[in-house]
């Protein structure tokens, strides 16, 4: 049987991982929040640095959120982490610090959909509720021969009815986690395990040849560029500003140089020009580009084409802090990596 089969080099195979030695669900859920759209190797650390400074979840909900978002910093997708960091709040508020111990109500939570919820369920609780991810979609799709898209509503259902019917119902916590592994490592996007997949004999994709094309997912929407200046503010006091983004849009809650976004690529005469720059500056004594090679910095649906401009100043109103203080704040790694290039070549 399919789920035997799985099981069985699951428990040849499995990652040893920090999570998978417990079933707080505490832990299951920061781990699988993290993993949303993101590697095992790339969330390991932010976990182990999460459990670390939160051992519990008393102490994420009675963490700052600036704090919580700088731990976070270079994860990416935000808003997981101001979600997790408002769901925290609730469990200790409302719910007298316990998790939910079933799908439909861990569904209720913030930030939780179909896919954390049924981990959570399945590994903490035993509940048989069926996890489809990126590697179920994956595993599922070659080894059936399915050419629905996965990212539309018949995919999303089709696929989860078809998890569901393949669980092992006495292990539906480990099986959940093999097929994720198994999908992660054995049945990988590129250059999968064909030759010593367990599945091999009964595979349709492998069968026709077909492992490239599967799974099937429609066209992405169209990326959308964007043009940033950062204005880099330095004077004689070792100082300058930072800002908090507001809002709903990209990187909320984190903080940023004053920023002009313009509609092309700017030179320094048009930046100067700028309202925004004449209502910010005007005092300004010199200033210059600081990458002369152009930034692009990718997110899922944005490319920002990114300048950062070095303004030194002799007076200006803004509240303005030191660049000894500069790493205390959660920046976007785009700031980040800035900082560390401009740092580096001030010092």
């Amino acid at each position: 049987m399919f789920n035997e089969k799985v099981l069985n080099w699951y428990l040849k195979n499995k990652r040893d991982l920090p999570w998978r030695t417990t079933k707080k669900p505490y832990y299951i859920w920061l781990s699988e929040i993290m993993l949303q759209q993101t590697r095992v190797a790339q969330g390991l650390p932010y976990f182990l640095k999460f459990k670390e400074a939160f051992p519990t979840v008393g102490d994420l909900a009675n963490a700052d959120e600036s704090y919580v978002l700088k731990l976070w910093q270079g994860l990416g997708y935000y808003s997981r982490a101001r979600n997790l960091h408002y769901t925290a709040k609730h469990i200790v508020n409302n719910l007298n610090s316990s998790f939910p111990d079933n799908y439909n109500d861990l569904l209720k939570l913030k930030g939780v959909g179909d896919y954390t919820a049924s981990a959570i369920a399945s590994i903490c609780y035993n509940e048989t509720s069926a996890v489809v991810d990126g590697n179920v979609y994956r595993v599922l799709a070659r080894y059936f021969g399915i050419h629905t898209p996965t990212n539309t509503s018949k995919g999303i259902k089709d696929f989860k009815e078809l998890a569901q019917t393949l669980i092992d119902t006495n292990n539906p916590g480990t099986y959940n986690q093999a097929i994720m592994d198994f999908g992660a490592t054995q049945c990988k996007p590129q250059n999968p395990l064909c030759d010593v997949c367990p599945l091999n004999d009964s595979c349709i994709a492998l069968k026709n040849n077909n492992i490239k094309n599967l799974p099937v997912k429609e066209k992405k929407i169209k990326v959308k560029k964007r043009y940033f200046n950062y204005l880099v503010i330095t004077n004689s006091n070792n100082e300058t500003i930072l800002k908090q983004r507001k809002g709903k849009g990209i990187w909320e809650g984190l903080y940023e140089f004053p920023l002009i976004e313009t509609s092309k690529d700017i030179n320094e005469e048009d930046l100067i020009k700028h309202p925004s720059f004449k209502s910010l500056l005007n005092k300004e004594t010199s200033i210059k580009l600081f990458n002369h090679k152009k930034i692009v910095h990718k997110l899922s649906h944005q490319h920002l084409h990114t300048q950062f401009w070095i303004v030194n100043i002799s007076h200006i109103k803004e509240e303005l802090i030191s660049w000894n203080n500069i790493w205390e704040y959660p920046v976007p790694i785009l700031i980040h990596n800035f900082l560390e290039n401009y740092l580096k070549d001030k010092n």
